[in-house]
């Protein structure tokens, strides 16, 4: 019997164990035996993994997380990684691999494509910066945490006559900080696209209270800057196997635009990270649908031979789109579509 793999990499996404009990089901039906490989790309190396069945993944899709676990493993920095990787496919009689991430999960699933690996992707990441897709699944469940937080926050934060920064996870793309800061009414929106000025808040914060309008609410991205705060700034110098160096730690920018908004003003400005609260809890019905519609697209595209390809949602329809379409360049944030929400700052 032909068996298929599948790995979830990178960050935990809302959706992924949709996406897992999808490629079960289909691929069980279609003949084939599943493989869910833990820790992602780690557990491939170490050929670690469990039997997936029906009953295993029966209502999973509810579920927030991935019962294949995660990790940021690169195997290209795994000395003969690829090779690895391809041996044990080949013991373990693995027809073909679906791989399950980001960018950086995706670009080491067209590596192994490019070195002659049978491998299919699933776009993933809270962030929707992957190309070739409209949206990825996580993102909706994300944006629906930050916009439940912000409603919360304008409660406390109005009756104290504060105001609030509100720090959202977006390192290059500001499609979190801009969907959710919109749906969850902030009176400013900063994202990495687009250089943001304090003295924009400022002038802003100043005339909503002298207005009367004695609270406001600032969403901003991790990733975005002001240049001439970059040097009050402390992020961690740390890295990940990807060289990403880690954000939310140190000294991120929601704190120090609040401590510059407090000593500019003299209103009482506080500063919150969401973290890694955007990430948990169970996957919105649009990402369960969502994550159910790419695993059974998956399933389709190896029954057709399509691989080195990534399913993809475009126009509201399952596509396979080919790997190299999907990484290499990050979806960003178009120019003009934060005019939009600029219409209804202050």
């Amino acid at each position: 019997m032909k068996r298929i793999g599948i790995l979830t990499g990178g960050g935990d996404a809302p959706g992924l164990n949709a996406v897992i009990r999808a490629v079960t089901v289909s691929a069980i039906d279609s003949g084939y035996e599943v493989l869910g490989f833990l820790r992602g790309w780690a557990g491939m190396l170490e050929k670690d993994y469990e039997i997936l069945t029906k009953e295993r993944v029966y209502d999973i899709h509810r579920q927030g997380g991935t019962i294949l676990y995660s990790s940021r493993t690169n195997v290209a920095k795994v000395k003969d990684g690829f090779e690895i990787v391809k041996r044990n496919l080949a013991d373990l009689n693995v027809y073909c691999l679906v791989a399950a991430g980001g960018e950086d999960t995706l670009g080491v699933a067209k590596k192994l494509a490019d070195a002659g690996g049978n491998v299919v992707g699933v776009p993933k990441t809270i962030d929707n910066d992957v190309n070739a897709t409209d949206y990825t699944f996580g993102f909706d469940t994300a944006i629906n945490r930050v916009m439940e937080a912000l409603d919360r926050l304008h409660t406390t934060t109005e009756a104290h006559q504060r105001i609030m920064v509100v720090e959202i996870m977006g390192r290059h793309a500001g499609w979190m900080a801009l969907h959710g800061g919109m749906a969850g009414g902030a009176h400013y929106i900063a994202i990495p696209e687009v250089p943001f000025d304090t003295d924009e808040i400022e002038k802003l914060c100043r005339e909503r209270y002298a207005a009367g309008k004695k609270y406001a609410m600032v969403a901003i991205a991790e990733g975005a800057e002001d240049p001439k705060l970059t040097a009050k700034l402390q992020r961690s110098a740390e890295k990940d196997s990807f060289g990403h160096i880690r954000l939310g730690s140190g000294r991120g920018i929601a704190e120090v635009v609040a401590e510059e908004l407090q000593e500019r003003t003299g209103i009482e400005t506080r500063h919150i990270q969401l973290g890694h609260l955007q990430r948990g809890g169970d996957p919105t019905a649009f990402d369960r649908v969502l994550g159910t519609r790419l695993g059974v697209k998956v399933v389709e595209m190896i029954n057709a031979g399509e691989f080195g390809k990534m399913a993809a949602l475009r126009g509201g329809e399952m596509e396979a789109v080919p790997l190299a379409d999907a990484v290499g360049e990050l979806k960003t944030v178009p120019p003009g579509r934060l005019d939009v929400a600029k219409r209804f700052f202050g």
